[in-house]
């Protein structure tokens, strides 16, 4: 399991570097998307989702599950969502006042 987990990691990581380099605005937010949901895909697989039973007390006698690595997860997933939303609305900002989401074009209007 934890293998088709690191594979799936991986095309995600390739995914979001491909977005990232991209030109397009919404493109390089949908790539830092992309890249948070692949660390935290990789964060579940390395703390050992699946594995050991649930912790309370009398209900296994056999290894518990560390929460610790959910915790966590659920923390990052809050805040690359508030990031992602921060990015869409100067997105949009830059869109309204540039009228393109080309980055070599709002490049340009920088620099005249």
């Amino acid at each position: 399991m934890e293998f088709h987990m690191t594979i799936l990691v991986g095309i995600l990581v390739t995914v979001a570097v491909y977005l990232l380099l991209s030109r397009n605005m919404i493109r390089i937010i949908l790539g830092t998307a992309v890249l948070s949901h692949a660390v935290h895909l990789l964060l579940i697989t390395m703390g050992g989702a699946g594995e050991g039973g649930v912790p309370l007390l009398r209900e296994s006698d056999g290894p518990y599950a560390d929460a610790l690595p959910q915790a966590l997860i659920l923390t990052a997933i809050v805040i690359s969502f508030a990031t992602t939303a921060l990015l869409l609305v100067l997105a949009y900002r830059t869109y309204e006042e540039s009228g393109s989401d080309n980055m070599n074009t709002i490049r340009r209007i920088d620099r005249e």
